[in-house]
């Protein structure tokens, strides 16, 4: 391992024990963290303690908050800030709070600044995920061959980026890098959220409901994303709403171009945007490894 931040009585707290929750707890027990979690649903908390992916389980926050070194806030992305803002007294003094949210404007000046010197705060983002919710349905592989973006500000120390890159490398992912918040954003506007965007559109441009005993693989790949947790989609997209509309509007012009290339039958301006279309996606299946 690249990082030796972490000591072995590094103690966790994941506060959201929902899927993404559950796979940090899943993980970071296996690599022998004591981990804890806070989720007001006892029924997941019960699954977790039966799993043994967390050794205490509370359904509110309590003076338990300080005894945890590191803090992962698996919550909407417009619940952190309150969050933070509610239970600042009871954290450690000292200690590294984390996130897994799909945006970082919305909350991370604000969360460093309601922290001060108390406490620290770095952003990251695992690039995984599933169809389905809850702690349930966690399997910490689905972090292995996925990104991990640590998204540091100024205000953050060295100490504090190298510690969330170990998380990420204990959790398994293959791709570890930085990225400031404001980059983040626009890169996950076009890499996530557009993509959700049309998986979302091309379901709902057509009643196509009786298409499914028609559609090959190609429809069905396309359209997975579709299976959409509409709570928090909805909340990612307004929230992001800048570089998103952007990321639709080159989307829609290349749209445009590629109707005017089928009307005007050019042919050759159609099969070279397929070879660039090809050559830039074979970039995908190349072999991952970890970057700063």
């Amino acid at each position: 391992m690249k990082n030796n931040v972490l000591t072995p009585d590094t103690r966790f707290l994941i506060v959201g024990l929902g899927l993404i929750g559950g796979c940090y707890a899943q993980g970071l027990s296996q690599q022998g963290y004591e981990v804890a979690a806070i989720d007001p649903n006892p029924e997941s908390l019960s699954f977790a303690l039966d799993k043994g992916w967390i050794k205490e389980g509370y359904q509110a926050p309590d003076e338990h908050l300080s005894s945890y070194d590191i803090v992962i806030l698996c919550l909407y992305p417009s619940l952190v800030s309150d969050w933070i803002r509610d239970n600042k007294p009871l954290l450690k003094k000292g200690a590294i709070i984390t996130d897994a949210a799909g945006i970082k404007g919305l909350f991370v000046n604000e969360v460093q600044e309601l922290l001060g010197k108390d406490a620290e705060f770095i952003g990251a983002h695992p690039m995984a995920g599933r169809e389905v919710s809850g702690v349930q349905n966690a399997d910490v592989k689905i972090f292995h061959n996925a990104n991990y973006i640590v998204t540091p500000t100024s205000k953050n120390t060295q100490k504090a980026i190298e510690i969330a890159k170990e998380i990420g490398e204990l959790l398994g992912f293959s791709t570890i890098s930085t990225l400031t918040p404001e980059e983040h954003d626009r890169m996950i506007s076009y890499l996530s959220q557009l993509t959700h965007v049309i998986a979302m559109a091309l379901m709902v441009c057509e009643d196509n409901e009786s298409y499914a005993r028609y559609s090959g693989d190609s429809f069905r790949d396309l359209t997975r994303i579709a299976k959409i947790n509409d709570a928090l989609w909805s909340e990612l997209f307004l929230s992001n709403k800048g570089p998103l509309l952007e990321s639709i509007d080159l989307f829609m012009k290349q749209m445009e171009e590629v109707k005017k290339q089928i009307l005007e039958g050019n042919v050759d301006a159609l099969r070279e945007d397929m070879r660039l279309a090809k050559k830039r996606r074979l970039l995908f299946e190349k072999p991952k490894k970890n970057e700063d």
